[in-house]
């Protein structure tokens, strides 16, 4: 089975590694006794499944969930369930990788109106004016 991102991406079941810990926050009794949240990994550098450019931007989206090594890891403690927490985890990688996959548009330059270029010479020429009137009185 494959975690489906986009209908180009899937990320194979064995390039994801899953660890569970104990959760803060809300849980009742079983807070201190059950280990509901997940540390989801996933190997960005090694993985097979990313195109490169895919790889590039979802490297740069994870900012300091990437570690040194370049693994993504994703914390999902939003439940009180384990299941849950999969879910969660593996719906954030998902949507993490869909967001990467879609390319920037790239920047088209575009060139100054007239009207603009007349509207800043203006105001530099008011601007020396009132800079000029700062002087020293001429005799």
């Amino acid at each position: 089975m494959a975690l489906v991102c986009t209908p180009q991406i899937a990320i194979d079941e064995a390039e994801l590694a899953e660890s569970f810990v104990r959760a803060s926050g809300p849980g009742g009794q079983n807070v201190n006794k059950l280990s509901t949240a997940v540390q989801l990994r996933f190997d960005v550098r090694r993985s097979r499944a990313l195109p490169d450019a895919v790889a590039v931007r979802l490297m740069r989206l994870a900012g300091r969930r990437l570690t040194d090594e370049g693994v993504l890891v994703i914390n999902a403690q939003r439940f009180r369930t384990q299941e849950r927490n999969r879910a969660d985890a593996r719906e954030r990688l998902a949507a993490l990788v869909a967001e990467a996959a879609v390319p920037p548009t790239p920047r088209r330059p575009t060139r100054p109106t007239l009207a603009s270029k007349k509207r800043r010479l203006d105001e530099k020429t008011r601007r020396g004016a009132t800079k000029r009137m700062r002087g020293a009185p001429a005799d």
